[in-house]
């Protein structure tokens, strides 16, 4: 009876172990997806990981917008391409609203980040321009012109746009790609900004457009700086043609920086612009340069903050 008693709980207790490691293992979450693949041809540019796991596409060949999931790797077209319209940087306001760069066209968009409806066009630049990036803060939205010496400003209230002179330590290169990437400090009193042509860094006092260099240890630069995350005093730039993101430690005052380490990874092509979710950063694949881009797959590319 010992034996035939000890034999059943013991079984019970198999089975109840079983069971409960069973339903732990359901609760678990199934990893991100590294690579994400685009709809082919779509010709990324921008990325802007909003509320959840969603995170948002521009195409700069079509100025569509694609809306997916970091979790599933799914997603759809959220705003149709339009004839005359590009989408570069794209960033996602607290009022559910998709601002976007449309790089030589000269134009900003507003979109309705839950239906995909244009809410505004701006017209911010004329021949030569290129909108490239923006950042969104407390109160306006800021705008790079890589071919023009000048920062845009629209409020959020979407009233008239304002053009700032940049001034200060800046120094415009003549026939080159200029200021790109942009972020802001969590209170938006400072902007930060990297220039490709030049590889330096500025911070930027929206008030004024009076830019300081951001001086990094050992002569260090970041050539062929495109999209930046500035995350506390830790700045991400992605270099491009190098595909690598650069880590960069920046003093309290924003004022110099050291480049800790040079991220890489394997499914990297050409990427462009970069957003987190926790301890995850994403870069998009750009890939410029490809032949044939508009039959070319394209991804987002999962890579550790650590």
């Amino acid at each position: 009876m010992f034996r035939i008693a000890s034999l059943i709980v013991v079984l019970a207790a198999s089975v109840g172990a079983a069971a409960t490691s069973e339903a732990a293992g359901a609760k678990k979450p199934h990893p991100f997806p590294a690579v994400i693949q685009l709809p082919l041809g779509f010709q990324p540019e921008g990325i802007e990981i909003g509320r959840g796991t969603t995170f948002y596409v521009g195409s700069v060949a079509s100025g569509a917008v694609y809306r997916g999931d970091l979790r599933t790797g799914t997603g759809s077209i959220l705003v149709p391409s339009a004839a005359g319209r590009k989408a570069t940087g794209i960033e996602l306001d607290t009022q559910s609203r998709l601002w976007v760069a449309g790089a030589d066209t000269g134009n900003a968009y507003v979109y309705d980040a839950k239906t995909g409806a244009l809410l505004k066009t701006y017209q911010l630049g004329a021949a030569p321009t290129f909108i490239n990036d923006v950042v969104v803060t407390r109160d306006a939205a800021y705008f790079t012109d890589s071919s023009k010496p000048v920062l845009y400003k629209i409020p959020l209230d979407l009233g008239p746009a304002q053009t700032i002179p940049l001034g200060g330590d800046y120094v415009h290169v003549a026939n080159a790609f200029n200021l790109n990437g942009i972020d802001a400090t969590s209170n938006g009193k400072t902007l930060v900004a990297v220039q490709s042509a030049s590889g330096r860094l500025y911070r930027i006092d929206p008030a004024t457009g009076v830019a300081k260099t951001i001086t990094l240890a050992n002569n260090e630069s970041v050539p062929n700086g495109d999209g930046i995350l500035l995350d506390g005093k830790t700045l991400y730039v992605v270099q491009n043609q190098q595909n690598v993101v650069a880590v960069i430690r920046l003093s309290a005052d924003l004022s110099s920086g050291v480049v800790r380490a040079r991220r890489s990874d394997s499914d990297f092509s050409v990427p462009t612009t970069i957003d987190d979710l926790g301890n995850r950063l994403y870069a998009v694949n750009a890939r410029f340069g490809v032949p044939n881009p508009g039959s070319q797959p394209f991804q987002v590319v999962q890579l550790g903050k650590k």
